[in-house]
C-alpha cells in the first residue's frame, strides 16, 4: 500500500548526507519545497553550504581507494538492488515527485520506470569495462591498456526529472568504481532524496555518494571544483551555468560532459502520415509539460500540410485536462514556479505582438498553482523571442516551410543542437535530413528518443559527452598504458 505524501516526505533525510549520514547544515540554514500545483510549502530541508561542501568532498575523496577496489560484481549488485528497489516502490515514488515537480502521476510513473532502468542497464555494463593487451608494432614493447575510475565526481542535476537525472549520472559512476558529490535541484530535491535513500537501502559504502542540497549552488559546487579531489563533473542544466561550470573546470583540468539546452526543431513534411505526426508532435511537446531539453520548441510544417496538421494538434492540445498532477485523469500539470508561467506567458505575448496567431490556449489561468494552458500558436515570425529561446511550457509554435532545404536551414538556424525531429514515409527523405540536420540524436517519426541503452547528449551549445548507452559510462574512466619491454 502507498503511503501518503506527508509520510513519504516524512521518511526522507535532512539534505545533507556525508560519509553514510543525514544531519543539519553547518549553518543551520534550511529552505522550503514548494508544491506547484498549490504554492503551499511541503517539505523544509537542511540549506547546505560551503562547510557542508567541504565535509562531502573530503568523505568522497577518502572513499575512492576502497570503493574502486570493489569487484565490478559487487558494484553490479547494488546498482541491481537498487533498480529492483525503484520499480517496487514506483507508485509512492511518483506521488511524491508529482507532488514536488507538477507533472501528473502518469508521466511521473513513466518516469520511475526510465529512471530505474538506469541502474539496471549500468549494473550490467559494470562489469564490461574492457581494455586492450598487444605488442607494438616493432615488436619490442607489450601494450597493456586499462580503463580506471575517474575519481571523485561532482554530479549536479536539474528539477523537471528528478528521479533519472539523478540514476543517469549515479548509476555510470558507481558502475566505474567513482565516489560521487551530489546536488540535486532545490526546486525538486524530495524524489532524488528519496533515491539516496533506496541506495543507501541497496547496500552503497558510506562515503560513497554524498549530497548536499542547497539554494546557494555557487557557495557549493565551487569548493567542490576547487578541492583538488574532484577528477570529474558531470551537469544538466542551462547553457550559460554549463559555460561558467567548464571555466571553473579549466582551472583543475577537471573531465568534465555538460547536458545543456536545446531549441528542438520537429519539421513535419508533406508526406508525413498526419497520425503519426500529430501523436510524435504531442509527445516531443508536451512530456513533462514541455519543461524538458528535447521538447519540440520550433514545429516546422511543411504549408501544403500546416492547416490540416495544426487543426488537428489544435483539437488534442484544447483536449487536454489542466489540473493537479495528483488528480487521476489529469493531463499536464502546473509548471514547476511563479518565474516559469512568467517566461511562458512573456514569449507568447511577444510572439503574438509580432504577428502570431493564438488557435488554442494563449491566457494565463488565475488562482493558486503555477498554470498555463497547452496553446497552439501559429504564423510565428521569425524576430519572436520564442523562436530563439527555450520555451520550457505546453506552447507549440506552428512555422510553416516550402522546401527540405528551407526546412534544414530553418532547424539549423539555431545555437544548439540536441535533438531534431522528422515526420516523412520516405526513407531516403528521412536518412538525407538526419544526416543534414546539426544535433546530437534524431528522432524519426516519434516524439521520443530518449532510452538508457542509447548514448544521450547533444552538439554546439547544447553540451559534451555522452549519458546512456554503452559510452555512459566511458564518461567516468580514465584510460592508462602499461609498456612493458619484451626480453
Amino acid at each position: 500500500m502507498t503511503r501518503s505524501v506527508t509520510d513519504i516526505i516524512a521518511g526522507l533525510g535532512t539534505g545533507v548526507y556525508v560519509n553514510g549520514q543525514w544531519r543539519d547544515a553547518a549553518s543551520g540554514a534550511t529552505f522550503d519545497v514548494v508544491n506547484p500545483a498549490t504554492g503551499e510549502a511541503i517539505a523544509t530541508l537542511a540549506d547546505g553550504g560551503a562547510d557542508d561542501a567541504t565535509a562531502a568532498i573530503s568523505a568522497a575523496g577518502r572513499a575512492q581507494e576502497s570503493w574502486a577496489a570493489v569487484p565490478a560484481r559487487e558494484r553490479a549488485e547494488i546498482l541491481r538492488r537498487a533498480y529492483e528497489l525503484l520499480v517496487y516502490r514506483a507508485d509512492e515514488i511518483a506521488l511524491l515527485m508529482t507532488t514536488e515537480m507538477g507533472k501528473p502521476l502518469a508521466e511521473a510513473r513513466g518516469e520511475v520506470s526510465y529512471g530505474a532502468e538506469f541502474f539496471r542497464w549500468f549494473s550490467e555494463e559494470a562489469s564490461r569495462i574492457h581494455g586492450d593487451a598487444r605488442r607494438s608494432p616493432d615488436g619490442k614493447t607489450r601494450l597493456m591498456v586499462t580503463q580506471e575510475p575517474v575519481g571523485p565526481s561532482i554530479l549536479i542535476t536539474p528539477w523537471n526529472f528528478p528521479l533519472a537525472m539523478a540514476t543517469r549520472k549515479i548509476g555510470p559512476a558507481v558502475a566505474a568504481g567513482c565516489t560521487m558529490v551530489f546536488k540535486p535541484a532545490n526546486l525538486t530535491p524530495l524524489t532524488s532524496l528519496y533515491v539516496v535513500d533506496v541506495l543507501r537501502e541497496a547496500g552503497l559504502p558510506e562515503g560513497v555518494l554524498n549530497v548536499v542540497c542547497t539554494t546557494d549552488a555557487g557557495g557549493v559546487v565551487e569548493p567542490w571544483i576547487d578541492s583538488g579531489i574532484a577528477r570529474k563533473l558531470s551537469f544538466t542544466g542551462s547553457t550559460p551555468v554549463g559555460r561558467k561550470l567548464l571555466e571553473q573546470c579549466s582551472r583543475g583540468v577537471l573531465r568534465t560532459s555538460m547536458e545543456l539546452g536545446g531549441n528542438a526543431p520537429f519539421v513535419v513534411c508533406e508526406d508525413a502520415d498526419m497520425d503519426t505526426a500529430v501523436d510524435a508532435a504531442m509527445a516531443a511537446k508536451m512530456r513533462n509539460m514541455g519543461e524538458a531539453c528535447t521538447s519540440a520548441n520550433r514545429i516546422l510544417v511543411h504549408r501544403s500540410v500546416l492547416d490540416e496538421f495544426g487543426r488537428r494538434l489544435t483539437e488534442r492540445m484544447a483536449s487536454l485536462t489542466v489540473g493537479d498532477g495528483t488528480a487521476e485523469g489529469t493531463d499536464v500539470g502546473p509548471l514547476v514556479e511563479e518565474k516559469a508561467v512568467d517566461k511562458v506567458a512573456e514569449l507568447v505575448d511577444d510572439a503574438v505582438s509580432r504577428g502570431a496567431a493564438v488557435l488554442t490556449g494563449g491566457t494565463r489561468g488565475e488562482g493558486p498553482g503555477f498554470f498555463y494552458p497547452p496553446t497552439v500558436l501559429t504564423g510565428v515570425t521569425p524576430d519572436a523571442r520564442l523562436m530563439s529561446t527555450e520555451i520550457f511550457g505546453p506552447v507549440a509554435a506552428l512555422v510553416p516551410f516550402d522546401t527540405d532545404d528551407e526546412a534544414v536551414a530553418l532547424a539549423n538556424d539555431t545555437e544548439y543542437g540536441l535533438v531534431s525531429y522528422v515526420m516523412t514515409e520516405n526513407l531516403d527523405r528521412a536518412m538525407t535530413m538526419s544526416e543534414r540536420l546539426q544535433a546530437g540524436m534524431v528522432g524519426i517519426n516519434v516524439g521520443v528518443v530518449s532510452n538508457p541503452a542509447a548514448p544521450f547528449g547533444g552538439i554546439k551549445q547544447s553540451g559534451l559527452g555522452r549519458e546512456g548507452g554503452t559510452t555512459g559510462i566511458e564518461e567516468f574512466l580514465e584510460t592508462k598504458l602499461v609498456a612493458i619491454p619484451v626480453r
